[in-house]
């Protein structure tokens, strides 16, 4: 690799302009996208406030105003061990780390949209000095391919998504370099000292991984198959020998967890309730279409216009994406250390296999499965890196040519989707919060809204999603249990919020009313309530007589 040691300057140009564009894009618009049911979790976890005592403030029956859910929508009375003991009661998949630096920070910057979200924009620029770290320690060179990874990283659609998500994910995209690259540097260091026939004593080192496996754990659960992906890395490069790398190794990641126990206590105990009190006769899904997903997700790392319409276009798009990215992992494969390849083809294929056990847990890990394909995002990320570094300085001019041509449109293809998505309303990672937008446009319009629903389901989540985007004169009616809520008179414009066919007919048989869908999409509906077409008809001749005389 000795070619790649050093980068023309009109690479280091180009890489500062795409990190300069890149960090703009993450603080741009941050107000901007509906704020999801996923984010209202986040913030009812900051707010110490559980979602039992939400549900029976809120969904009691009486008629309330937006401003009523601001309580348990960021900072407040609560404190900070009130946030950790909510999650660890209620959501305990999700460690607390996260929601603590959150609430630290709002309790400085103010509980609005931008702020929390500014969080992750902030966080989201370490990804770049740790991405760096990571290619110096696999790659051993000071430039060319850290800095095609920043350049990558920076204008990468998927990364962008995370990094203006209120949640946990580009955090734990931190710590998945950090852990990741301060293992290379213990092993590297190890390995240093003992071809010098040194007796190694790395405590230092291999004490950073430690924490930082640590860190990744309190981040996100899932951290837990990166650590299984470390081992085999370690086994596997130690030709499965016992040697003194592979016990100091786990003796690390053995004190990693023990750190991580106190809070892994608590995550068993929830599963083991989930288990006593379970459906045993429902069926696990199939991994096949956690596996379509994934494929459809691998075109959006470099190109993402928010396609949801399966058409030749997208299709085309796919297998471009497919094609590119498995010639990357076959080049690096033939051209690099096996130690090189082995690290990045364990880190994409490890997090896959286990992602049927989401399907095993209690619901609180909300959302579809693709934050849990980050760390295999990251590992493409590196291949693309490394075959974009090599290829630009190999062959003959013409090749190369080539080669600046296709860099040129992946730049361009990134660029794009981050102007995209930065001027969108909403976008794919939202799911069920995607067609909030329109309803509350629908909704804005009326003079005198009414919003009825219940806590069931989704609508929980969704309702306080929804609240960010309404105009203060819309009012709320909440109930529990599908209760038959007491509609007032002083409402010209009645709506239920996806309801269920039996609640709405009886709703419309004791007020005489018919409702009429004005929205629906694959996740929920919309109803609004009327008098039969018959009754209005009475009405409006009446008011004409009325006028007439």
């Amino acid at each position: 690799m000795r070619h790649l040691k050093f980068a023309p300057s009109w690479l280091r140009f180009l890489i500062i302009f795409l990190l300069t564009m890149g960090i703009l894009f993450r603080f741009f618009n941050l107000d901007t996208k509906v704020f999801s049911h996923d984010e209202t979790y986040t913030l009812l976890r900051i707010s110490g406030y559980t979602r039992t005592e939400a549900q029976n403030k809120l969904f009691n029956g009486s008629v309330i105003g937006k401003e009523s859910f601001a309580q348990f929508q960021g900072v407040n009375q609560k404190n900070l061990n009130d946030t950790i003991m909510t999650l660890a009661r209620e959501d305990s998949l999700h460690p607390p780390l996260y929601y603590v630096i959150a609430r630290l920070w709002m309790g400085v910057f103010g509980n609005s949209v931008t702020a929390i979200r500014s969080l992750s924009a902030l966080i989201g620029l370490l990804v770049f000095p740790c991405v760096y770290w990571l290619c110096r320690e696999l790659f051993n060179v000071p430039l060319s391919v850290p800095g095609v990874a920043i350049a990558l990283m920076a204008i990468s659609p998927i990364q962008l998504v995370y990094a203006q998500e209120a949640q946990e994910y580009i955090l734990w995209l931190v710590t998945i370099l950090l852990s990741s690259a301060s293992l290379l540097r213990a092993m590297r260091l190890e390995d240093e000292l003992i071809k010098k026939q040194q007796r190694p004593d790395l405590f230092a080192a291999w004490s950073i991984y430690a924490v930082t496996l640590a860190i990744s754990l309190y981040t996100f659960i899932w951290s837990g198959f990166i650590a299984v992906a470390h081992g085999i890395y370690v086994i596997t490069a130690a030709r499965f020998q016992l040697s003194q790398t592979v016990r100091t190794y786990l003796l690390a990641s053995l004190v990693g967890f023990l750190a991580f126990m106190p809070w892994l206590a608590a995550v068993i105990g929830d599963f083991f309730q989930f288990l006593i009190s379970a459906d045993k006769t429902t069926t696990q899904s199939s991994l096949m279409p956690v596996l379509e997903f994934f494929f459809m997700q691998l075109s959006r790392i470099f190109f993402d216009i928010d396609l949801r319409l399966e058409n030749s276009f997208s299709y085309l798009i796919k297998i471009i994406s497919l094609t590119f990215i498995g010639y990357s992992i076959y080049f690096l494969c033939q051209t690099t250390n096996y130690k090189v390849w082995l690290f990045i083809i364990i880190l994409i294929v490890v997090p896959i296999l286990p992602l049927r056990i989401p399907d095993l847990m209690p619901g609180s890990i909300q959302s579809s499965t693709d934050p849990y394909f980050i760390p295999s995002y990251l590992g493409i990320q590196l291949a693309v890196a490394y075959l974009l570094a090599t290829q630009i300085y190999n062959g003959s001019m013409s090749r190369r040519s080539i080669w600046y041509a296709i860099v040129a449109l992946l730049i361009i293809c990134g660029l794009i989707s981050s102007k995209v998505n930065s001027q969108a309303e909403t976008w794919w990672n939202k799911g069920i919060s995607d067609g909030n937008p329109q309803v509350a446009q629908i909704i804005n319009q009326t003079t005198r809204p009414l919003l009825i629903s219940d806590a069931l389901g989704n609508n929980y989540g969704n309702i306080f999603s929804l609240s960010y985007l309404l105009k203060p004169k819309v009012q709320f009616l909440l109930v529990q249990n599908q209760k038959i809520p007491k509609i007032p008179d002083r409402f010209a414009d009645v709506f239920l919020f996806n309801p269920s066919d039996t609640w709405r007919e009886i709703i419309e048989k004791k007020y005489s009313l018919k409702t009429d869908v004005v929205y629906s999409d694959k996740y929920y509906s919309v109803w609004k309530l009327a008098k039969p077409r018959s009754v209005r008809q009475r009405d409006i001749l009446r008011k004409t007589k009325l006028s007439s005389s």
